[in-house]
């Protein structure tokens, strides 16, 4: 969260001519003398600007004269000249002429002041420690200064020091304390604090109430906080800000707005740019665009639009939810801008896709710090340009950049992209070198990259030579996940079940969102619903993050209903929740409910982007009638009324629609004159359309560029074969495959799997490698001969072997998914649906032969490939045999 929402209770008191408030309550029993390090050295600190300690007038000297009278005054005159000036020198000066004459204690005090106003703390202390009888003007002044100068320790130190000396605290030394409290996080000692000040009768004073409420709210008591908000007598707009903020940082966003309406109602107080900057922050955070533009008209009209804060906050929320025209209206409006403006700019580009302009943004700007980079080298990740983004790392270090987490785990991620092990081992060398592989987000982002790299054993030796049992579950949930990505799934959960049963595995959102990934990537329902229930009991559903996992686990475990249903119950979406929602829709081949989802999505203003068009693109294939004229206007409006350029992801998926409809020439024009050269995923896009429509003209074409691209990509040759294969003409089909072996390439091996007693069992061609293996070749035999008395004819074109026939049908009859539904039958109760991942494509006689198997074993069979789902029922298949 960039915009900077500054808490209510940083807002100064009143002028200090009201430092002398009527006596207090006795003086409370409760001890704020806890055991604290001793002041350090004072250092140069800058420290944020006081209310002076010499705004009153000096009380007339009843034994001075008046000519003794007029020279205090000038002296406090030239102080506030110095601070007003910023000119040290002039307050050094009359800090020279005051050690003249006798100490007094309110000149001291303006002196102190004076230089914490100028930032200068170690002279501030200096002189703090020449006053001979300190008052609680004194300590409060200096307790401030240590509090808001990154000295919390001493601020703490000096203020049990007051109350040890016998000088009670007032309402600005409990701001200043509990401002140091904050600070550091010390929710112990603020408790106390708290509890000295109901006793002295502070709680009364709005701002000390602000103070204790920001106090829980930055440490997570959010009910404490909001107990403080409901018992406070009287409320200012800072306390209203405070209240808000609080909720926001908890993600609760409908009741920020509850907050915002009562104040725009009335209660005497008057929304300022921190309630707007609070509300515009919830608008971004829960994706309420069109809330986001009534607070922004609300900000016309009362004049707020121009203030930094506010503008900052508007970026934001219309470069998550707006256009790119949006942004760049509001940058040029701006009448005062700050690094986190561009920074933001930077950050909406790389969103909307817009690189070029990113980097421009980047480079024109008038100064630049670690966050920036940083945005510049996640936004380089985000739009897969690992390159680029090792470049500004190497820029970052010759610079001397600060590198944070942030830039650490960024560039070990653009190594992941890359997948250069070269490159990587480098990468992991600067780490450990400089000492930030201990970072348990870093130290999960290096696992990551090992996997992404296929050096799986760096990984494990990365999992167990970390030091911490306390985030090795971080580290544990990217050991997981990368098991899952190298096909490794039986290893992904015995790890898992293992190290919950010890305990080591805690959990929390980030485990539980990618737990649900893994599930939904394999397919295990059950486990899926066992995470699920545990995220509802913890409360995790309130993170956008885990609803969106627990939406795609679902539908991608056959549960579309369940995946709608948890849609529909989500308090906040982003466009990744719809996005979800639209790829359950294609998985299941709901062309028509993906597109009604878009229509809802047009309607209520909520702002695509370039995977939710590759997703609406792509669910014309499967509309219930032909729609490519409505997918042609999609694709022709997407730069003209969303602002979002075609990439070759956009044109592969228009290319499909095209060729799943049988328009190849359209198909093969439309690539002719595309505004860029085409990718290989658009040629692939075609020659698969070829598969379909059994158009080996064409594919020979398509062919020969592919291979012109990519010589040694094993998929390449793969996509032909298939071609040949389609069109009955196995023999040429045999002949690519020749080809590859005589060149070393592999291809992955196609596999299928079927969950049992939660343990995956999986299968490859002519497998005997699982301990039921003659009971599932046995079985197999039989229901063979079953289906080809209901009609079934093994389809031989699909082995691409030059053997004879017999042993053609032999290859034929063992394939990976034959192998898993016949597993699946002998093992699952009667009239349960037998539920297979495979990992690609069907083949063709595989699909012939399920029909058949769903009508001789009277049972469903739902299958999930490469293409999506296949429900088997009564002979006929969901896919209309087009996939």
């Amino acid at each position: 969260m960039n915009t900077v929402i500054q808490p209510a209770f940083a807002a100064l008191p009143p002028p200090l001519s009201q430092y002398y408030p009527p006596k207090p309550p006795p003086h409370s029993s409760l001890s704020l003398s806890p055991s604290r390090p001793k002041p350090k050295t004072p250092l140069n600190f800058s420290t944020q600007s006081l209310q002076p300690l010499f705004t009153t007038p000096h009380p007339p000297n009843p034994n001075g004269s008046h000519q003794t009278h007029s020279l205090f005054s000038h002296l406090l005159h030239l102080l506030r000249l110095s601070s007003r000036h910023a000119d040290p020198e002039l307050a050094r000066a009359v800090h020279a002429s005051v050690l003249k004459l006798e100490n007094d204690t309110h000149l001291g005090n303006a002196l102190v002041s004076a230089y914490l106003q100028l930032g200068l703390v170690p002279d501030a202390y200096r002189v703090f420690q020449s006053l001979p009888c300190p008052n609680v003007v004194s300590f409060t002044a200096l307790v401030s200064g240590f509090a808001k100068s990154g000295r919390e320790e001493e601020a703490v130190e000096l203020f049990c020091r007051m109350r040890r000396s016998g000088i009670e605290p007032n309402e600005y030394s409990f701001v200043a304390i509990l401002t140091a409290c904050i600070r550091i996080l010390d929710l112990e000692l603020g408790l106390q604090v708290h509890a000295l000040a109901a006793k002295m009768g502070y709680l009364d004073c709005v701002f000390v109430s602000n103070a204790v409420m920001g106090l829980y709210g930055k440490c997570g008591c959010l009910d404490y906080a909001l107990k403080v908000f409901d018992e406070m007598p009287h409320r200012d707009i800072a306390s209203w800000n405070t209240a808000m903020a609080s909720l926001a940082n908890e993600f609760m966003y409908d009741e920020v707005f509850e907050l915002f309406c009562e104040v725009l109602r009335g209660d005497g107080c008057v929304a300022d740019y921190i309630t707007l900057s609070t509300v515009l922050t919830a608008c971004t955070g829960s994706n309420a665009f069109v809330e986001g533009q009534e607070v922004h008209a609300y900000a016309v009209k009362t004049g707020l639009e121009g203030n930094l804060s506010v503008g900052n906050a508007l970026i934001e929320l219309y470069g998550e939810c707006g256009s790119v025209k949006d942004v760049a209206a509001l940058f040029e409006r701006m009448p005062v801008r700050d690094v986190i403006t561009w920074t933001e700019m930077i950050t909406a580009y790389m969103d909307f896709g817009l690189v070029g302009l990113a980097v421009e943004m980047f480079d024109q700007m008038p100064e630049r710090n670690c966050f920036s980079y940083n945005a510049l080298m996640a936004g380089f990740c985000r739009n897969g340009e690992g390159l680029r983004a090792l470049d500004l790392f190497m820029r970052m270090v010759e610079e001397g950049m600060e590198l944070t987490e942030f830039t650490l785990t960024s560039v070990v991620g653009a190594c992941g992209l890359l997948m250069d092990c070269k490159t990587s081992e480098q990468i992991h060398g600067f780490v450990v070198k400089f000492g930030f592989d201990s970072n348990a987000c870093i130290g999960a982002a290096l696992l990551d990259m090992c996997t992404r790299c296929d050096q799986m054993g760096d990984a494990k030796k990365l999992f167990h030579q970390w030091p911490s049992e306390q985030e090795k579950s971080i580290i544990l949930t990217s050991l997981i996940c990368g098991y899952t990505r190298t096909g490794q799934l039986d290893e992904a959960i015995s790890i898992f079940h293992r190290y919950q049963s010890e305990g080591i595995m805690v959990v929390d959102e980030v485990a539980s969102t990618s737990l649900l990934g893994l599930c939904g990537t394999i397919g295990y329902h059950e486990l899926g619903k066992q995470i699920h229930s545990h995220a509802i009991k913890y409360g995790f559903l309130a993170d956008v993050g885990v609803g969106n996992a627990t939406m795609s686990m679902y539908t991608k475990c056959w549960n579309m209903d369940e995946g709608i249903k948890i849609f529909s119950m989500m308090s906040t979406r982003d466009i990744v929740s719809w996005n979800v929602l639209l790829a359950g829709y294609l998985l299941h081949r709901q062309g028509d409910d993906a597109l009604a989802v878009w229509s809802k999505m047009e309607k209520t203003g909520i702002k695509p982007d370039k995977i939710t068009f590759i997703l609406i693109i792509s669910a014309h294939r499967h509309t219930n009638s032909n729609s490519v004229d409505n997918c042609r206007s999609l694709f022709l409006s997407m730069k003209a009324v969303y602002d979002i350029e075609p990439t070759s992801e956009h044109f592969a998926s228009f290319i499909g629609v095209l060729g799943y409809w049988g328009l190849l020439d359209e198909a093969e024009d439309t690539i002719s004159k595309m505004p860029f050269e085409p990718e290989v995923s658009v040629w692939r896009a075609l020659l698969d359309s070829c598969r379909i429509r059994m158009n080996a003209t064409v594919g020979k074409r398509v062919v020969k560029r592919i291979l012109a691209m990519e010589p040694k990509d094993p998929s390449s040759y793969i996509l032909i074969s298939n071609l040949y294969s389609a069109s009955g003409r196995w023999h040429c089909s045999e002949m690519v495959r020749d080809d590859m072996r005589k060149k070393g390439f592999w291809k992955h091996p196609g596999r299928s799997w079927f969950i049992h007693n939660n343990k995956i069992h999986p299968f490859y061609a002519r497998d005997k490698s699982h301990p039921q293996a003659k009971d599932i070749y046995s079985g197999l035999e039989i229901l063979i001969v079953e289906c080809m008395k209901a009609g079934y004819v093994p389809d031989t074109s699909f082995v691409l072997h030059e053997v004879e026939e017999h042993q053609k049908k032999d290859f034929l009859y063992y394939h990976s998914a034959k192998l898993a539904a016949t597993y699946g039958l002998l093992t699952n109760k009667p009239g349960k649906p037998i539920r297979v991942v495979k990992n690609i494509l069907l083949c063709g006689d595989c699909h012939t032969f399920l029909k058949y198997l769903s009508v001789v074993a009277k049972r469903a069979l739902h299958v999930r490939d490469a293409s999506g789902f296949h429900y088997f029922s009564n002979g006929q298949c969901s896919c209309k045999d087009y996939w």
